[in-house]
């Protein structure tokens, strides 16, 4: 699996501007400059790491079954998502702030014919990878909960990498649950169980 240069630039793109729309819709538009390095800073680690790893995960299962794939930037749902964080809250105050990500997706380009059960396991996969990135943010915050600043932020990535994954298995085309239901709705109904019950996980550990 490659990335190119321009894809990766896209991707950071991406990332930069999903953490800003988090950081203006979480603080608002006259956040300082210190809770503003803060909170970017903050929505790269935890929701661009799970973007990025959700992207490459459909990009590896699309090359692995004989296709290809590459990540492309979405700059018209990169700018709705900037105005619709920015725009209410000029005109109505920060209360009115819209949280939208739209960043970009994978294409994939079938040199052959991908099977139902193939692209339910590239739509799946996404998810999947939310899942383990989730996990790597709840081992963390066990790990550093005596500091409840660090504990928080990593607490947020794991609840928020468990609602990409549960918000992307919604079956309405084009979100993968549309194609992990077409391939096998008991699939698609464990998918959905473990993203949403997965929440309640870190009361296990009290946190």
């Amino acid at each position: 699996m490659h990335v190119d240069k321009d894809e990766a630039f896209e991707m950071a793109v991406s990332i930069l501007a999903i953490a800003l729309v988090f950081t203006f819709y979480d603080r608002g538009l006259s956040v300082e400059p210190s809770a503003f390095i803060f909170y970017m800073a903050a929505g790269v680690i935890t929701l661009g790491s799970g973007f990025v790893m959700h992207e490459l995960a459909h990009k590896y299962f699309a090359i692995r079954y004989g296709a290809r794939a590459r990540f492309k930037a979405w700059p018209a749902g990169l700018a709705l998502a900037l105005a619709l964080v920015v725009v209410p809250q000029i005109i109505w105050g920060p209360a009115a702030a819209i949280f939208f990500i739209a960043p970009g997706a994978v294409y994939i380009y079938a040199l052959r014919g991908i099977s139902i059960r193939q692209n339910g396991i590239i739509s799946l996969a996404g998810p999947a990878m939310n899942w383990a990135v989730a996990a790597v943010f709840l081992a963390l915050a066990v790990i550093f909960s005596q500091s409840i600043l660090l504990s928080t932020v990593l607490l947020f990535g794991f609840r928020v990498n468990l609602m990409l994954a549960l918000f992307n298995l919604i079956p309405i085309p084009p979100l993968d649950g549309s194609k992990v239901v077409a391939w096998d709705w008991r699939v698609w109904l464990g998918a959905v169980l473990v993203s949403f019950f997965g929440m309640g996980i870190p009361g296990i550990f009290g946190l």
